[in-house]
């Protein structure tokens, strides 16, 4: 055994009491399954996926065909089964679509630099997008939610005007409990939604105000994330409306915008938080002209999957995106996104927790289905086409567990549960994690609405009971402590930057642990007659009540 190896069964299974008696499994495999997640072989794959030959991992690219042949190589060498009637791969249609200001943002005299202080991109399929002398108007949070009996848009008519909209949700910015949900954001914190309800209200075009705390990152992300090709799904899997330009401003230059309309910034703000709050025009215009250059491109899902032995047509599902955000060119450099954390973790997660079920001695009375899918980057794509496209019905569907940038920060005595409270899953979950002496925790941010942003909620809008975790905030000991103060401030820095990067010196034991936990817990899932549903008052549980009739 080597040092690394033995060192890592020193965590897991010494004085920390990380690892608890394996009796209560019947077959005896289950120990040799638990334990066979190997950190070398880890590393070695997730540092293949991260590397530069992979180019970043974009769709549609040659880093794709590298990333899907390998995961199908995998699952092949492993006896899994094709997961779409005889084909590993699922094609997932795209749009791709790169978005240039040709005429800059302009509104009065206010200067704005793309993309230092403004992005905007379309994702209307025509060459040339413009807005001209488009009326502007204040939204405040750009919410309309009945339950809440909230209306940002009543008594105001928007149709061919620009919304300036604020990130994140009343509850977070107030912290009250009864508003909202409080500290934790809501669906209506998203910009997915906020660009959505714009157009539902017929708007031309929509401007979000950045703000790093509410909106849970910094403008470096909006200036990695919306400029470059952006991958969307065509029109006709698309149930949302969409604006003809989407914009993200500065807070500096939103101060300086209202300002010109002679108002201040943190006065509306304060108003926006109220029910009765109006709607207000700001008696200025946008104009911007954006050129789209349009390529219609093919990506690809990757579904494999392991035939139950008594209920093959009931599923669980392991899922994880494949994909990051590919290559740019920075001061005429190019520049590799090579997503080692995000999400090369995740897919190699999902070879290996395959190869652990493969080490049993009996298979899963439940089918076990693994779906590695593409451009979640670019907003969940690949995870939006297979919940409309499932290759199983979705009542079929036990649970599904989401690996998106699996535990780099060491063992810990608990396990931060996204979306804490939402669906039963968590009572295997928990069952899981007793096994290693953890407890589930919610997790520490919900303001910034993580539940939401990632591939697990393309299912749970479908109803599918869909599970996300991972982490923790207590550590082992002080040698994981260690790992985790440094490794933490890095993952922090690096989210959708260049700098996430492989590194040796991660602590690759809390990733095992962390793939120990979902194995095990699926594994329970796969051996039960059990049904799991949402909790109630769960914004889900309603469409899966339905569903299941």
């Amino acid at each position: 055994m080597s040092y690394i190896r033995e060192k890592r069964q020193q965590i897991l299974s010494g004085a920390g009491a990380i690892l608890m008696s394996m009796s209560a499994y019947a077959h005896n495999s289950f120990e040799h399954a638990y334990q066979s997640f190997d950190i070398d072989a880890i590393k070695a794959d997730v540092k293949t996926l991260s590397s530069d030959k992979f180019a970043g991992r974009e769709p549609a690219t040659e880093g794709e065909i590298l990333t899907t042949n390998m995961l199908i190589s995998r699952f092949k060498k492993l006896g899994l089964m094709p997961g779409n009637g005889d084909s590993y791969l699922q094609a997932v249609p795209m749009n791709s679509i790169v978005s240039e200001p040709v005429n800059g943002l302009t509104i009065a005299d206010i200067s704005f630099e793309f993309p230092k202080n403004y992005v905007a991109s379309s994702r209307q399929t025509r060459e040339h997008i413009s807005l001209n002398n488009s009326e502007l108007v204040f939204v405040g949070y750009g919410i309309n939610a009945p339950e809440y009996q909230w209306n940002d848009y009543k008594d105001v008519d928007v149709k061919g005007k620009t919304v300036v909209i604020l990130v994140n949700d009343p509850g977070y910015a107030t912290q009250d409990a009864k508003l909202f949900d409080g500290n934790t954001m809501t669906y209506y914190g998203r910009w997915t939604y906020k660009y959505e309800e714009a157009a539902r209200q017929g708007a031309a075009g929509a401007i979000i105000v950045h703000e790093t705390k509410p909106a849970s990152y910094g403008w470096n992300v909006i200036e990695s994330s919306w400029t470059g090709a952006q991958y969307h799904l065509p029109a006709k899997e698309v149930n949302e409306p969409t604006v003809d330009v989407e914009m993200w401003i500065s807070t500096e230059k939103a101060h300086e915008l209202m300002k010109k309309a002679g108002f201040d910034f943190n006065e509306l703000k304060a108003q926006a938080l109220s029910k009765d709050f109006k709607a207000l025009p700001l008696k200025l215009t946008a104009n911007i002209k954006v050129k789209n250059t349009i390529t219609d491109s093919v990506s690809n899902n990757v579904i494999a999957t392991i035939p139950g032995s008594k209920r093959a047509d009931e599923h669980v599902i392991y899922m994880g995106h494949w994909d990051h955000l590919g290559t740019t060119t920075i001061d005429g450099k190019k520049v590799i996104f090579n997503g080692a954390h995000d999400n090369a973790t995740g897919t190699a997660g999902l070879m290996h927790i395959a190869k652990a079920y493969k080490a049993l001695d009996k298979t899963p009375e439940r089918s076990v289905t693994f779906v590695a899918v593409t451009a979640e980057e670019q907003g969940r794509l690949g995870s939006r086409y297979f919940a409309n496209h499932p290759t199983m019905p979705l009542n079929k569907v036990v649970g599904m567990i989401n690996m998106d940038s699996l535990d780099i920060s060491g063992v810990k005595k608990d396990l931060t549960v996204v979306g804490f409270g939402k669906s039963e899953l968590e009572d295997y979950l928990a069952k899981a994690a007793k096994r290693q002496g953890r407890t589930l925790t919610p997790e520490q941010t919900p303001e910034r609405g993580y539940y939401y942003r990632s591939d697990h909620f393309s299912l749970a809008k479908k109803g599918v009971p869909a599970l996300s975790a991972g982490g923790g905030s207590v550590w082992l000991n002080a040698e994981q402590k260690a790992i985790g103060d440094k490794v933490s401030a890095l993952v922090a820095k690096c989210y959708h930057q260049v700098c996430d990067e492989y590194d040796e010196n991660w602590g690759w034991q809390g990733m095992v642990a962390e793939l120990q936990v979902f194995f095990e817990t699926g594994l329970m899932l796969s051996n039960s007659n059990d049904w799991p549903n949402w909790r109630a008052g769960s914004e889900f549980k309603a469409t899966r009540d339905a569903m299941m009739k």
